[in-house]
């Protein structure tokens, strides 16, 4: 069986696939989804979805691109965290691509983040796009460990890589790495330990070959998981086995 750690099926193209989207994680073996949060505004849709099916999960956060509405404290977070389908903070993080000029807000919500993660025990959801040496500063100052999280969507060096995994993080790989010129990727999928890879389809972005280009979903996230194991010379249900287990032992509140 395979586990999407990151998906946005809150999103309307999803919503609109009702329960064929259900059907086709069912047929594909894909168990286990985690929504993720991107915004307060839209946190009322994903925790329904969450609430309405019990192998969906879903997060608090909001997402470093998101220049207006709500801006929440860690307080505020660690309040909404209390949901019993809510197992981890995020998304957060760092984005320089979209602000390039690299705001003091984008970094001190990463740090509110931060500082929620550790106060109600669940991990982070990290997003970082041209910012990687701010998010591993920002999160060694406000003690990311002791909250331990998931670096998502990775697409960073080997280098960047090693120090998340110094923080105890996990990394997790989406339909990007099975693109042809991903080969920063396809090396960091080659070398990570095999107990701190997950998998997952951001979906409704970054479909995976066959895939690229369409409509993403969790049922393409088996995908990633072949691919993985093409770059290590290993079975795909050896990926499907250890990248299910470390969801599951990374986010604690999803366990069956």
């Amino acid at each position: 069986m395979f586990v999407d750690s990151h998906c946005h099926i809150d999103f309307a193209d999803l919503v609109d696939l009702g329960d064929a989207l259900f059907a086709g994680m069912a047929n594909a073996g894909v168990s286990h989804a985690l929504c993720a949060g991107v915004s307060i505004e839209r946190l009322p849709g994903v925790m329904a979805i969450a609430e309405a099916h019990p192998n969906v999960y879903c997060s608090v956060g909001v997402h470093p691109e998101h220049s207006e509405g709500e801006d929440p404290d860690a307080a505020r977070l660690v309040a909404l965290a209390q949901h019993p389908k809510v197992v981890a903070i995020g998304e957060t993080g760092l984005d320089y691509y979209w602000h390039k000029d690299k705001p003091e807000w984008q970094r001190e919500r990463f740090r509110q983040h931060i500082r929620a993660a550790r106060a109600c025990r669940k991990p982070l959801i990290v997003h970082t796009r041209d910012a990687a040496d701010d998010t591993l500063r920002l999160m060694r100052e406000e003690s990311a460990d002791q909250a331990c999280g998931v670096m998502h969507c990775f697409t960073e060096t080997w280098e960047v890589a090693t120090g998340a995994l110094d923080l105890g993080f996990y990394i997790s790989f989406s339909g990007i790495v099975t693109f042809k010129n991903a080969t920063q990727i396809k090396d960091v999928a080659t070398r990570m330990p095999l107990d701190r890879i997950l998998i997952e389809t951001d979906s409704p972005y970054l479909a995976p070959v066959p895939y690229r280009g369409k409509l993403n979903q969790p049922a393409y996230v088996p995908h990633v998981a072949h691919e993985i194991a093409r770059l290590r010379g290993v079975s795909v249900d050896e990926i499907a086995s250890a990248s299910t287990a470390n969801f599951f032992r990374l986010f604690k509140d999803a366990r069956p």
